[in-house]
């Protein structure tokens, strides 16, 4: 199993931007889709961005499209999230996710994710 472990949260006020990071450690961190989901108080787990183990593809929520990046490095086995403009809205914890199988490809559901980080919290102040 993928152990990871995000990084990078705080309070930033709106139009602000923060880089999140998730440090993985385990299995072969490069051969698998990692993901970036948020949670706010009262609601459901969201998805945000996610990114196939080659890193050639990517997906994002429409509600974040422009504005945030996800890429990562296999060399450093960790993945990131970059959100400028950031919204009162986006106010959540997030947390990095890992596929269930390797060479999967970049899923947007909860369930197509096995691994997940304990999370950290951003903040946007309006």
């Amino acid at each position: 199993q993928v152990q990871l472990v995000e990084s990078g949260g705080g309070l930033v006020q709106a139009g602000g931007s923060l880089r999140l990071s998730c440090a993985a450690s385990g299995r072969a961190f490069s051969n698998y889709a990692m993901g970036w989901f948020r949670q706010a108080p009262g609601k459901e787990r969201e998805f945000v961005a996610a990114v196939s183990w080659s890193g050639v593809s990517t997906k994002y929520a429409d509600s974040v499209k422009g504005r945030f990046t996800i890429s990562r490095d296999n060399a450093k086995n960790t993945v990131y999230l970059q959100m400028n403009s950031l919204k009162p809205e986006d106010t959540a914890v997030y947390y990095c996710a890992a596929s269930v199988r390797s060479f999967d490809p970049a899923g947007t559901r909860p369930t197509d994710f096995g691994s997940w980080g304990p999370g950290t919290q951003v903040t946007v102040s309006s």
